[in-house]
């Protein structure tokens, strides 16, 4: 028996996420429905800052689904994030075989009970019930890259001792790229209800500027609400020179992109164009 979709179109996938606070652009929304109508995995890529982790809360929150994180970092193996075995439960099961206490074979060693499972494997298991957020994957190295890549474009694994697991479908992708101007005002506008629309405007506006400079660090939606919250919190009425520079620790998180920032600061506020 077929389940029923849990969105009728684009529009209502939009008016969801809206609804858990995140406002998702029609080629996102598309991607979403697409996704979940027909049971397909969906990867999500973008720079940092982008909204890819809110999205999977999001997501998760509205369908009532198990949310599973697979945090990448430098170092992280295929075993840290598939799959491991129960050593130490291993070990004992030996040691009661040894003393004749057990009944267990050397081959129920490598069965399920001896298996830890990692994120990908949980996320695999679950299919549809569960939404699988790889957080941070450009902190990986190139191997497990290509290793994660292959699981997700198959959404299966083979575990020697068991056999094949695998999901229903191949993934989908979409690339989420940063805001325009006028959708990052209206995510401030959400997620900082208290921040005046003029303030929403000018820090948008400055934040574009800034990541369209040579920084190390684009900044995020994140980094803009934030900045747009301190200023408000401030009581600014609209961003100038002296308040950018002195509030650019809200929205650069590195001191040589502060320098550089402060160095143009004129530009980073639109002084050039007022």
């Amino acid at each position: 028996m077929t389940s029923t979709p849990p969105f009728d179109s684009v529009q209502d996938v939009q008016a969801g996420l809206g609804g858990e606070s995140y406002l998702a652009d029609r080629g996102l929304a598309t991607a979403i429905y697409l996704a979940v109508s027909l049971d397909k995995p969906l990867l999500l890529e973008g720079e940092a800052g982008v909204g890819k982790t809110e999205v999977a809360k999001a997501l998760a929150s509205l369908l009532s689904r198990e949310l599973i994180r697979l945090q990448c970092y430098e170092g992280i193996d295929a075993s840290q994030a598939l799959y491991e075995w129960n050593y130490s439960r291993q070990l004992i099961a030996v040691r009661a075989m040894q003393d004749g206490t057990a009944e267990t074979h050397v081959e129920d060693l490598f069965g399920p009970e001896y298996l830890v499972e990692r994120p990908l494997l949980a996320a695999i298991r679950s299919g549809s019930k569960a939404v699988l957020l790889v957080d941070e994957l450009d902190r990986a190295d190139d191997e497990f890259e290509a290793f994660l890549l292959e699981i997700l474009s198959e959404f299966a694994v083979t575990i020697p001792e068991i056999g094949r697991v695998a999901a229903e479908e191949p993934c989908l992708y979409h690339w989420i790229d940063h805001p325009t101007l006028e959708r990052e005002v209206e995510i401030v506008r959400t997620r900082a209800p208290g921040v005046s629309q003029t303030i929403a405007l000018d820090v948008a506006a400055a934040v574009a500027r800034l990541r369209s400079m040579d920084v190390a660090k684009r900044p995020g939606v994140a980094e803009t609400i934030d900045w747009a919250n301190a200023l408000s919190f401030l009581g600014v009425e609209r961003l100038d020179e002296g308040t950018a520079r002195e509030t650019l620790g809200a929205v650069l998180k590195d001191h040589e992109d502060q320098e550089l920032a402060e160095s143009r600061i004129a530009e980073v506020v639109g002084d050039v164009d007022r």
